[in-house]
């Protein structure tokens, strides 16, 4: 459980892997702006992070202006089972929480 939560663990790098599961890469930029709140240098870290860790691959073109793209690796891809049960978690307690303020204010 620590091995696995000092690789995905923090407020933003299941989210990136979350986005970056739908299997085509994606730029800096995108990844920003499919990302509310996250800084640019908090998604530069933990990019970094997570390609250390080989779960995220950065992508280079030699190109100018430089084109980078992020994208799962295979092995980043066996944690998408962990991230389906979280979002799915996450959905199911959004709806708790919102029936218990429902039933709050009736």
């Amino acid at each position: 459980m620590e091995v696995t939560l000092s690789v995905i663990g923090g407020k933003w790098k299941a989210v990136i892997l979350f986005r970056l599961m739908n299997g085509s890469p994606c730029r800096f930029a995108e990844l920003r702006r499919q990302i509310p709140g996250i800084s640019e240098r908090m998604l530069t870290q933990q990019l970094r992070e997570l390609e250390q860790d080989e779960i995220v691959h950065r992508k280079v073109f030699p190109e100018v202006p430089p084109k980078v793209e992020y994208s799962i690796t295979d092995y980043g891809k066996t944690l998408n089972p962990i991230i389906e049960v979280m979002c799915n978690w996450g959905m199911k307690y959004t709806k708790r929480i919102k029936a218990r303020e429902a039933k709050m204010k009736s």
